[in-house]
């Protein structure tokens, strides 16, 4: 493990990077990744600025951490988003060693563009234009301007708009009906739905939106917990941060919004990443064997069974498929009319080479790539 970690601070593994690194610019691979990591967070920054800063949700996520310091120090829209930075670019320096080039620096990128996107948010369509209404009022627009804190009839202070218009709050947050009557249900739920669905975009092309994701490993690689158990963890600890600022009711819900959350997120998580692991035994083994590996281009494994009633001896074919080369593994199997026993079940969490350089394979033969063989060194090493 110390070598792995030693190897960080040699020059030709910076230049080694540096190289993959200009090689990956020529590829459309890149751009597209770089597109898709841009709208999920486009969706995460919505999440964050018209559910979670309106309605003082404090979710355990970095934003919500970062809102609780925003607030104690009197921060607004655009210090908000400076915190968000400041907190991921630590977690980032502590966590690098724990992830590898690829993933590091997607979250690298996703990370740090959360913060401008809820300040650009804030200028093209401020959520004040959903929560305040303008309102005429020449002597309270004189004490704003002169720096003086002026509240209205519910106890909330007037704001000042940027083009200078006196603004009265008359909604707790987006989705409430008025002002004391807002179901912070209906904003959590918005936020939950959205910042999962961002998680889900950012981790099916191996980024992720930095932050509680980085605590949580922290947590798994120096206290030992599994990492489901690491995220409850990080989310409970911002969560209850939360009284700071919030009353208990408004914590209890953000610990509630954080467990369903993580549920959303695995089951999407789940779902997407979900492989079908097929074991087939037939006469025909040759020719499925053939189909797998010449026309799918997926690797499989053979093994020698016996069976239990008949005692017959066969082999037995085991392969892990997408639902779509399961598909046409099984129209390949009806359309020849092969008698075959079929068992399959799903699979959702696929580690190694399964899914590399599929493209690369010919023949049944596959090639390893200079960084396949870096990551079974290090993971020997490690």
């Amino acid at each position: 493990m110390n070598e792995y970690v030693q190897q960080y601070f040699t020059a030709k593994y910076w230049a080694d990077l540096a190289t993959d690194f200009w090689q990956a610019l020529h590829t459309w691979k890149f751009y597209k990744e770089l597109i898709i990591m841009t709208a999920g967070m486009c969706i995460g920054a919505a999440a964050v600025y018209y559910f979670l800063l309106p309605g003082h949700l404090i979710v355990g996520t970095i934003s919500g951490l970062s809102l609780v310091l925003n607030t104690l120090f009197g921060g607004t829209a655009d210090t908000f988003s400076y915190w968000v930075m400041g907190i991921n670019a630590v977690l980032l320096l502590m966590a690098f060693l724990l992830i590898g080039n690829e993933f590091g620096a997607k979250t690298v990128y996703t990370a740090m563009i959360l913060g401008p996107l809820v300040q650009i948010l804030d200028r093209v369509y401020p959520y004040t234009n959903l929560t305040h209404k303008v309102i005429e009022a020449p002597e309270i627009l004189a004490q704003l301007q002169a720096g003086e804190t002026v509240l209205d009839m519910h106890g909330n202070p007037y704001l000042l708009s940027r083009a200078g218009e006196v603004l009265e709050q008359v909604k707790d947050s987006v989705m409430s009906a008025g002002l004391g009557l807002g179901d912070v249900w209906f904003d959590l739920a918005c936020f939950v739905f959205l910042v999962s669905l961002c998680q889900t975009i950012e981790f099916s092309i191996n980024a992720s939106t930095g932050g509680l994701d980085i605590l949580a490993k922290i947590i798994n690689k120096y206290f030992h917990f599994d990492i489901g158990m690491s995220v409850t963890i990080g989310g409970a600890a911002i969560c209850s941060s939360a009284f700071l600022i919030n009353d208990f009711r408004m914590v209890v819900i953000g610990l509630l919004g954080t467990w369903i959350n993580g549920i959303v997120v695995n089951y999407f998580t789940a779902t997407l990443n979900r492989r079908k692991r097929v074991c087939i035994i037939s006469k025909e083994n040759a020719n499925i064997h053939r189909f797998i590996r010449d026309e799918l281009v997926r690797g499989c494994t053979l093994y020698n069974v016996t069976g239990g009633c008949s005692g017959e001896e066969h082999t037995e074919i085991q392969a892990l498929l997408t639902q779509d080369e399961f598909s046409a593994l099984m129209n390949y199997i009806r359309t020849n009319n092969y008698y075959a026993f079929v068992t399959a079940g799903n699979c959702s969490e696929v580690y190694g080479l399964w899914a590399r350089h599929k493209k690369n394979r010919a023949s049944g033969k596959v090639e390893l790539s200079a960084e396949d063989l870096k990551d079974i060194e290090n993971a020997h090493k490690c």
